[in-house]
């Protein structure tokens, strides 16, 4: 039983939603728990001290930016993993997320399968993982890197180098984040001076090839690599 010892805090107004994510996360072994609101998903954390929160970001009482900064501002609850729910259309929200120390994001509607995965990732990222071995996250976009191609759905794409690396990134770590600086840092280097607009190009070079389901602009922050034409449930 991979996953019972972790607890899995869901903090989030809507009834259904909670009823929903909880009945996924039970059927994997993970120990839930629920809050509809802020104020008592605080309440609950501290009392719990969860190896991770859902946390739903417009909410009464206290919303979710203001939740993850309380629950990052608590020594005992530093160490917790804390991931936002957000609609694909909330970019401010997932910035100032950011910004108040969320972990990671996902998109709404939640697509289950793609929910344990990314909770999987998250926990073995942080070193949660219990030392069992998890789950490969599979992705439709596989990398060869001795010929610098990309393969969809069978498809070899040669692509130039950094276009190249710059998917290999991405790809790396499925639905994480990474800022732009991070980009430049890892895919340029230090000592090449290159600026925003070059992501951008690139970005926009692999979408030609790829298609556009992919790689998902977080505005003002970066990108990430997040499949959008998973099954929902």
């Amino acid at each position: 039983m991979e996953n019972i010892k972790h607890k899995i805090l869901i903090v989030d107004d809507d009834r259904d939603i909670l009823e929903f994510l909880s009945y996924n996360l039970k059927k994997e072994g993970f120990e839930v728990f629920k809050a509809e609101n802020g104020k008592i998903g605080l309440e609950v954390a501290i009392k719990e001290i969860p190896d991770l929160i859902l946390l739903d970001v417009m909410m009464p009482e206290m919303d979710g930016i203001e939740t993850c900064y309380q629950i990052k501002e608590k020594p005992e609850l530093k160490n917790v993993i804390v991931a936002f729910l957000t609609a694909r259309n909330e970019d401010y929200s997932e910035i100032s997320g950011l910004e108040a120390g969320a972990d990671d994001y996902i998109s709404k509607p939640v697509r289950p399968r793609v929910l344990i995965s990314r909770i999987k990732a998250l926990l073995r990222r942080k070193g949660k993982g219990g030392g069992e071995p998890e789950e490969e996250v599979k992705t439709s976009i596989v990398i060869d890197n001795s010929r610098y191609l990309a393969v969809k759905n069978g498809e070899e794409i040669v692509l130039p180098r950094k276009e190249f690396e710059l998917l290999k990134l991405l790809l790396s770590e499925p639905g994480k984040v990474f800022l732009r600086h991070e980009i430049l840092d890892k895919v340029w280097g230090t000592e090449v001076v290159v600026g925003d607009r070059t992501i951008d190009v690139h970005i926009r070079k692999l979408r030609e090839k790829l298609g556009d389901d992919y790689l998902v602009t977080v505005k003002g922050v970066g990108y990430k690599y997040e499949e959008q034409n998973d099954e929902l449930l």
